[in-house]
Parts: structure tokens; sequence; C-alpha cells
């Protein structure tokens, strides 16, 4: 399953349900029980981040250290930020699901 007890700061996602679905996202926010708030730098951005419900997510494995030390040492990251990392991330998929 996708792990939704354990979601971290700048874990990546995938939206599974919505008008988002299928598009990448990061975990920029937890709230108690089952909620998170998801940023992509692009439609949905950091100042105004979405809620969403982690069953209507698909947690990925893998986590964004660049957003992780940028929320911790200034508490906030730039959208620039957020769209680069998951364009790369986007890329590393693309070229695993390729091979």
């Amino acid at each position: 399953m996708n792990n939704i007890l354990n979601p971290q700061i700048g874990q990546f996602v995938k939206v599974a349900q919505g008008r988002d679905a299928g598009k990448l996202a990061i975990i920029v926010g937890l709230e108690p029980e089952r909620f998170v708030f998801i940023a992509d730098g692009d439609k949905r951005k950091f100042e105004q981040p979405k809620r969403k419900n982690l069953l209507h997510l698909e947690l990925q494995k893998d986590i964004s250290r660049e957003v992780v030390q940028s929320l911790n040492e200034s508490g906030r990251v730039t959208n620039s930020k957020l769209r680069y990392v998951i364009q790369k991330y986007a890329e590393q998929l693309n070229e695993a699901n390729a091979e």
C-alpha cells in the first residue's frame, strides 16, 4: 500500500483523484489525521498549497532534500525550486520507465 501513515515534508506525490489527477507535487505541510498540503510551484504555489486527503494521493518513495533543506533554513521554498525538482523527478521517472 501507499504508506499512508507516514507522509513526510518534501515527499513527492502523484495526485490520484481530482482535477489534477496524474500530476506530480510535493508535500509542503502536514495536518493531523489524513490531510497534507501539496504544491507544485506552477498551478499550486507554495503560498497557497492545496489541502489534500492522503487517500487521494499516491505517495512516492522519494523525498526532495533540496525542498526539505530550504524549508528548514528559511521556513519556505521558492516556486521555481518546486518546479525544478518536480521536473527533474519526472525526467528520472520517465528514464526508469523507458528502460
